[in-house]
């Protein structure tokens, strides 16, 4: 089953020195952009991280500091890459909880102000998981009765998670060939940042954190009764999405007060 879209999407997969989303780095991204009339892009880029990649994950992607020694950095691809997605909707495996935020965090470093506002993110392993529990390459064996050659290669993986969506549609008939419904159907909980460490709380309709001392209390509450809170989160070990939105709902809630009054 062919895809239904309103707009582009993109499919990608990062390749990456480890699972850190904030200390970690790309080493290679490659994306398929499906286009609403059938058309297809597809680039694939490696990428200098600027630090060595640990030898436990050279072995599990095979990309070596040789390998990319004299490839750009992502500062140099970041705005090939932000123009190839800027307008398309996102979709990937475990994309949700680490791709698109680890990508978010290497195009804020780069000076660009990366946002899904106006379009929606499918996890394709969400569907999997949902429906089966599998891993990539017994999703693609699954669903597409194939063996995933070069698996843990960004372009592999990106075209095998392509192919996978297209079959998970065929198989399940309640699955709509939407990709606003199938983004809902993927999101695992309403998170603000792409990160989840600050929510939205359906039962008060405001932005909640999610961990430490105020797990499940507004975050408009915690800034407003403890100030040096915030000052405490830009400084310690967060996303820098994350902080971007703490720091918009900062500023949200400060207008609120100014127009008020």
């Amino acid at each position: 089953m062919e895809l239904k879209l309103h707009r582009p999407i993109c499919f990608f997969d990062l390749e990456t020195t480890g699972t850190d989303i904030c200390k970690d780095r790309i080493v290679e991204i490659s994306i398929l952009k499906i286009y609403p009339n059938g058309n297809k892009e597809s680039r694939t880029w490696l990428v200098n991280p600027e630090r060595p990649i640990p030898p436990h994950t050279t072995s599990f992607h095979g990309i070596t500091d040789e390998k990319v020694a004299n490839e750009p950095t992502f500062k140099q691809l970041s705005h090939q890459i932000y123009n190839m997605i800027k307008d398309s909707d996102l979709a990937g495996y475990n994309s949700d909880r680490f791709d698109i935020p680890l990508l978010a965090e290497e195009m804020l470093r780069a000076g660009l102000d990366f946002d899904m506002k106006n379009r929606v993110s499918v996890d394709v392993q969400t569907i999997f998981h949902k429906k089966e529990e599998r891993t990539l390459s017994a999703a693609y064996k699954f669903y597409c009765g194939q063996i995933l050659e070069n698996a843990h290669s960004a372009e592999a993986d990106t075209n095998a998670t392509y192919e996978i969506l297209k079959a998970q549609l065929d198989r399940y008939e309640d699955l709509e060939n939407d990709m606003k419904l199938l983004s809902e159907f993927t999101t695992r909980k309403k998170a603000v940042d792409f990160a989840g460490f600050i929510v939205m709380d359906e039962a008060c309709g405001a932005e909640v954190f999610t961990f430490g001392k105020f797990k499940g209390v507004k975050v408009e509450d915690v800034l407003e009764q403890e100030p040096g809170y915030y000052g405490w989160f830009q400084n310690a070990d967060f996303p820098l999405y994350t902080k971007k939105v703490l720091t918009a709902i900062k500023l949200r809630k400060l207008n609120s007060n100014f127009t008020i009054k």
